[in-house]
């Protein structure tokens, strides 16, 4: 009490005193309100997503606040899977912007920070939702107002403006005018709208990341390969616009696609033999033929039984109850029909120089080390350099390891089995087509040269139809080259075509007999971490997953059919 009075006193009498007093109790008072406060806002909150229902490859947007003015260690996940570094456009305290990656499931959006995790938000994956059609008035149709290049060149973009292009890219399309000799561009009694369609036109592709923005009134496309001088046009779930005239031009040489062929193709395969509980289900990953330049047209004809997913970019994926599976068996089938073009590469590489956009998604997806090519491997780079040495013009290195290769590698017409690394080859000297065109992607990944490996199969005829791998390489201003080295080797083939020196014709060429079904590697995320799931090695597509079994799952048995062609028109 006595300190009291004398502090008491001490104000009375003291004017400084008094002041010195004050500014303690303010500065009290404002650190611990901002302490408070500081604690409140750090804590993240969502007020809105857009799209709520959207697609792979769209931008999001979320709005909000305590997002933090920097991104730092914060993120952004979908479903139990982050965005990467690379996906966001925009970090602020109060809005964020990302691009949909492609694995991109139904599920929670949350922003995370250092303060904790937000109340999530909803996204649907608008690939997976069925939509009734609805009738839409014709001021929805797309208006393509200008295009801001007149002329352009293979992977240049291009902005289009205009108007009813829609907010986000969804499932629709810019296509151009396909390059294609006049006999292929013939309308046939036995084709069909949708197939006139895709021989006379072709569009751009999320495979090759072509789409770049889209919006409403402005869309940005890179030119794809394939596409020639002629129109360019938008097609949405609303209508089809009006073409406008482009120029493509072609510095390094014009590919021909000619001679097309169209395949009926069968794929099958039996599950049987199951023991498991009645909850018990199994996935089936069945790969659909890819959609490509030289092969433009893959349409699904019948498919038993009614599959899971029909849409997915990649496979049919069946969804089947083991204990609803009549007689312990069950054959999953599907048919397609498929069209494909010869090329003819027709490459000039004089002035070709070095790779300008090395920070592009193709370039750096397509130049990196994945699950399937081991591009960073001590082997291939070691190889590599005895291979290309100074060359620094990346056809003439492309060409350097291809004849390495074809003159110093022998072929095997038996495909190996089991989960052997296609490195092999190197000290081996002798592999399969598989061993030949990982290794060749491997090569020319680690030399630069963004490159694909491509699997499928080879249509010697009907009843000769063999699982089958080669590469394509991608040249700026020019688009893909198909590499083969297996058959430049001296594998075995029946061509259609007469081919006088199938070592000079397969680099840079191709026959209308390649059916893809995949371009690259496709991983595949496994939909439960207790499944039970089989990976098939060396066979006609590149995937991760094939068939996943439930955890209750004891054991069961599956019989995969290579594809059969039921008919060649």
């Amino acid at each position: 009490m006595a300190i009291l009075k004398s502090y008491a006193n001490l104000l009375r009498s003291s004017p400084l005193a008094r002041t010195i007093s004050w500014i303690i109790v303010v500065a009290s008072a404002i650190f611990i309100f901002g302490i408070l406060g500081r604690n409140v806002k750090r804590k993240p909150v969502i007020d809105s997503i857009i799209p709520m229902i959207g697609s792979p490859g769209d931008e999001m947007t979320i709005e909000g606040s305590g997002f933090g003015d920097s991104r730092g260690t914060s993120s952004v996940e979908i479903a139990g899977s982050k965005i990467t570094a690379s996906g966001y456009s925009l970090w602020s305290d109060k809005k964020i912007k990302f691009i949909i990656p492609p694995n991109a499931q139904d599920g929670l959006v949350i922003v995370g920070t250092s303060a904790g995790k937000s109340e999530p938000a909803f996204f649907a994956n608008e690939n997976g939702i069925p939509v009734a059609a609805i009738a839409s008035p014709i001021t929805s149709i797309p208006v393509i107002a200008s295009i801001s290049a007149e002329s352009a060149v293979t992977g240049q973009t291009i902005i289009i403006r205009g108007i009813n292009f829609g907010s986000s890219k969804g499932k629709s399309k810019v296509y151009f005018t396909a390059n294609r000799d006049e006999t292929s561009s013939l309308h046939s009694s036995e084709q069909n709208e949708n197939q006139d369609k895709n021989n006379i036109f072709i569009p751009a592709t999320e495979t090759d990341f072509d789409y770049i923005a889209w919006t409403d009134s402005e869309i940005s496309v890179k030119i794809p390969d394939g596409a020639s001088s002629g129109s360019v046009f938008i097609e949405t779930p609303h209508g089809t616009s009006a073409a406008k005239k482009i120029n493509v031009n072609f510095p390094y040489g014009k590919k021909q696609y000619s001679n097309r062929r169209t395949y009926v193709i069968q794929i099958a395969a039996d599950i049987s033999n199951h023991v498991a509980s009645q909850e018990s289900s199994i996935l089936l990953y069945i790969p659909k033929p890819a959609v490509s330049s030289f092969q433009p047209f893959v349409e699904l004809n019948e498919v038993y039984p009614e599959p899971f997913i029909v849409d997915d970019a990649f496979d049919i994926i069946h969804n089947k109850q083991l204990n609803k599976i009549t007689n312990n068996k069950q054959r999953f089938s599907q048919t397609f029909i498929v069209s494909t073009f010869g090329i003819k590469g027709n490459f000039n590489p004089k002035n070709l120089g070095q790779y300008k956009d090395k920070g592009g998604i193709l370039y750096t997806k397509n130049t990196s080390a994945d699950a399937c090519v081991p591009s960073d491997s001590k082997a291939v780079s070691s190889l590599l350099e005895t291979i290309v040495g100074r060359e620094k013009n990346p056809y003439r290195q492309a060409k350097l390891i291809y004849n390495f290769m074809t003159e110093n590698y022998e072929v095997s017409e038996k495909v190996r089995t089991g989960n052997i690394s296609p490195l092999d080859l190197i000290r081996r000297k002798k592999g399969d087509a598989y061993d030949f065109a990982i290794l060749y992607t491997a090569l020319c990944r680690a030399a630069g040269i963004p490159s694909v490996p491509v699997a499928g199969i080879l249509a010697q005829d009907k009843s000769n139809v063999t699982p089958h791998w080669w590469t394509e390489i991608y040249f700026e201003e020019y688009g893909w080259l198909p590499v083969d080295v297996s058959l430049g080797a001296g594998l075995p083939f029946s061509s259609f075509i007469e081919i006088a020196d199938p070592k000079e014709f397969y680099f840079g060429n191709l026959d209308n007999q390649h059916i893809a079904f995949s371009r690259g590697w496709h991983q595949i995320k496994q939909s439960s971490l207790n499944s039970k799931i089989v990976y098939r090695p060396r066979t006609y597509a590149l995937q991760s997953l094939w068939e996943e079994a439930g955890d209750k799952t004891s054991s069961y048995s599956s019989l995969w059919n290579n594809p059969v062609i039921q008919g060649i028109y």
